[in-house]
Order: C-alpha cells, then structure tokens, then sequence
C-alpha cells in the first residue's frame, strides 16, 4: 500500500493511444493492460513496485496533460487545504468502484496533480 504523500500513478494522454502503447512499450518495455470495465485505460507497471500508469485518450480516458497521482489518506482532508494555499481544486473526490478516490487539484504554479485514495477493500 502507497503512504501518504508517496507518488504512485502517472497518466499518459494520447490522441492515439496505439501509437503511444508502441512508443512506450517498444521504449522502455512497459506492457499494458485494460482493466475490466476500463477499456481504452491502458495500464502498465515501469519497474518493480507500486510505481505504474496508464495511457488512455486525451479527453476521454484521460486529461490533457500528463497528471502525476500522489497517494493522501483523505482526498477530502487535502482538498480542503489547497486554496488556502494558492491552489484550487478543479476536479472534487469522485469514485472509481472497487478500488478508491480519486481528485485532480492545480497546484500554485498552475499545474496539475492527481489525488488518490484507496478503499479498505483494496488495500486487503
């Protein structure tokens, strides 16, 4: 299980997310994966670990940009801290069944990070 604070999870875009499995895969090896339910999210490992990702279509199956998730205990507990400093939430706690939380805030110098929370259920 990921600690508080620790990154975890790193959304690739692509407008064409076969090119970008090729790309990916033919540079650093990754193979990938559709979870049941999630067809187009094409997740992939990048080493041994927790660390891992996934490719999915820009504006679809992914944002626009390359987001990095970082692991908090409470998406809530950190949302609500993050105007105060100088940030803003811009997409609130939403569920993925089964597996957890998750929450996109932009930072105070205009990027963007993923937040996630893991259910009891999937951390067992």
């Amino acid at each position: 299980m990921a600690e508080h604070g620790q990154m975890g999870h790193v959304e690739i875009p692509a407008d064409d997310p076969e090119r970008a499995k090729r790309f990916y895969g033919e540079l650093f090896g990754w193979k990938f994966q559709a979870p049941e339910g999630y067809e187009g999210y094409h997740m992939f490992r990048a080493g041994p670990g927790e660390v891992g990702g996934a490719i999915g279509r820009r504006g679809e199956m992914a944002r626009q940009t390359m987001v990095q998730y970082v692991s908090v205990d409470s998406i809530d507990d950190v949302a609500a801290r993050v105007s105060g400093l100088g940030g803003e939430v811009i997409v609130p706690r939403t569920e993925v069944p089964g597996q957890g939380w998750y929450g996109v805030v932009r930072d105070s110098e205009g990027g963007e990070i993923g937040l996630w929370e893991t259910t009891d259920q999937a951390q067992a």
